[in-house]
Parts: C-alpha cells; sequence; structure tokens
C-alpha cells in the first residue's frame, strides 16, 4: 500500500502539480479510509472494494460530516483509485458507481459597489490605516486569494505597469493588473509606511514579505482575518466582510461590467471554468430583477 500511495503522491505532485495542502487533504483522506478498512479486517487500500466505499461513506454520513466534506472524501477515493486502474494495478475500480451527495448552493455573498466604496473609505491616515488601506484596495482590486495575500512579496508588485505577480494555489504564475487607487495605496505604504514596520529587521526581512505586523513580520492568516473584522464593525457590516467576499465582490462586478468568463477565470487563477461560472448566477438574477421590475408584461 505505502508503495502505491508513495507513487500516487508523486503523481499529484509531479503531473497535476498539486498544491501542498490539497495534496495533505488527500493523503488525510486516503488515511482515514485505510484506517477505516483496518477497523473492519478489509485489507489493504488497494483492496477496498465497492461494498467498503459504501460502508464508508454511509459511516461518514452517520457521523454528521457535511455534503461537501464527504464529496471531498468522495473525490480523494476516486483520484487513487483511478491512478490505479490507470496504471493497471486494478482490474476493478471500487468507486466506479459512487454518486456525491448533492450540495446545496449557499447563496453567494458579495457586497454592493456602494458597501465596497463605504469600506475602503474607512482606513484613517496613520500607518495602520495606510496599510490596510493598501491591503483592502488591493483584495477588491486583483480578486486575490487571502493566501495570495500574506504570501505576496515586494518583488511581485509592479508600480511602473500597475500589476501583481501571484503564484497561485496550482504552481501557475499569473499577472493581475491594479487600477489607480490600488496601485496608488500600495505605492504610498511601500514607500512611506512599511519602512516604519520593519524598522528594526535587516537583510531578506526587509524586502520581503509584502504585509507586515507591528513586528515586522509577515501578516498572518489570523491577522488579516482580525483587520477585516474590525473594518466590518466599523461599517456595520460585521460578519458580512471576509477574504472570500471581497474576492466575491471583485468577480460579481467585473460581470456585471461586461468582463468575460475565460478572462476572469485566468484573473481569479480558476484551474476549471466552473468554478468561474458560479458568478453568472448573480447577473442572471439581476438581469431578471430589471425585466420583472421594467416590462409591461412581466
Amino acid at each position: 500500500m505505502n508503495d502505491y500511495l508513495e507513487q500516487f503522491k508523486q503523481y499529484l505532485t509531479e503531473e497535476r502539480r498539486m498544491s501542498a495542502n490539497s495534496l495533505q487533504a488527500y493523503s488525510r483522506d486516503l488515511a482515514e479510509y485505510q484506517r477505516f478498512l483496518e477497523g473492519k479486517n478489509a485489507g489493504r487500500l488497494e483492496e477496498g472494494s465497492n461494498a467498503e466505499v459504501v460502508s464508508f461513506v454511509l459511516k461518514l454520513k452517520n457521523d454528521g460530516k457535511s455534503s461537501a466534506t464527504v464529496n471531498r472524501k468522495v473525490a480523494s477515493l476516486r483520484a487513487f483509485y483511478n491512478f490505479m486502474m490507470t496504471k493497471g494495478y486494478l482490474k476493478e475500480n471500487p468507486v466506479v458507481n459512487i454518486k456525491s451527495p448533492k450540495i446545496e448552493r449557499k447563496e453567494l455573498e458579495y457586497l454592493s459597489i456602494e458597501e465596497v466604496d463605504k469600506l475602503l473609505a474607512l482606513p484613517d491616515e496613520s500607518i495602520k490605516g495606510r496599510r490596510d488601506k493598501a491591503i483592502l484596495e488591493l483584495m477588491y482590486a486583483t480578486g486575490i486569494r487571502v493566501s495570495e495575500v500574506i504570501e505576496a512579496k515586494v518583488s511581485d508588485i509592479n508600480l511602473r505597469l500597475g500589476f501583481i505577480t501571484c503564484n497561485g494555489e496550482h504552481g501557475k504564475a499569473r499577472i493581475i493588473p491594479m487600477g489607480r487607487p490600488a496601485r496608488a495605496a500600495v505605492e504610498n505604504y511601500i514607500f512611506e509606511v512599511r519602512d516604519q514596520f520593519i524598522k528594526d529587521k535587516e537583510g531578506d526581512a526587509v524586502k520581503e514579505p509584502l504585509f507586515v505586523n507591528y513586528f515586522g513580520e509577515k501578516l498572518t492568516r489570523q491577522g488579516l482575518w482580525k483587520i477585516l473584522k474590525e473594518y466590518a464593525q466599523q461599517a456595520d457590516m460585521d460578519g458580512r466582510i471576509t477574504p472570500q467576499t471581497l474576492r466575491n465582490s471583485f468577480a460579481v462586478h467585473m460581470i456585471q461590467n461586461g468582463a468575460d468568463l475565460k478572462s476572469l477565470q485566468e484573473l481569479m487563477g480558476h484551474e476549471d471554468i466552473t468554478a468561474t461560472q458560479i458568478y453568472l448566477s448573480v447577473t442572471k438574477n439581476r438581469i431578471k430583477d430589471v425585466y420583472d421590475r421594467t416590462h409591461p408584461r412581466a
């Protein structure tokens, strides 16, 4: 089993170019299924039958796991057994007839343009406020992920041409333009503010990363969430503003103003365009609302 699993991990890393986080998730899911098989004396991972997979899925549901969690674990098993079939290690795929549970799609959370304007106007002229202004402007201007914000380096920013380079989740670098307000806020932060956060640092710490905390160290995911929560409370939008909300707002506003789906997919770094298509539903709903309000025979 270990040999097969190591081959699978190598395949995910070298051929699928899977991120470290995704690889860890796959490994955890497969390890959990292996423990399930061992508990039933059902053999090794590569010996799991269709009946065992069905039994595993039922156990997950009975344990109260969400549909999204069950789907992810089934996807991990499916990827492993598809790999085993492709390599000729198995004659029958035990996951071939397994259906993933349906997920009730939540309503897409995003801000209106007016709400974004209100949010971006909140940071003051203190060094913290100017740093936060750069963060908020950059997130809304580019739609980048929270992981990409905290991993951004000063060298990733091209102020002359106005863009940021992101490596993304799948190792594929993409270049994302920044609008004038974001470029101005980031430029102000880099040249007038950032040095005040890292005044006691030396060497490489002075050059990287882009956004830092009061200790001159890389801003953490928790630190970024704390910043967003602070301004959400000030804007009376507590609970509504998250990194994903800003990312959604970027995408929805782009679509509403005529961006094509393929370009948006590239900007957001979606590997599959189906992940981008969810933003079309907002535009369709908006068009329906306009029709209902304005057509005489609606």
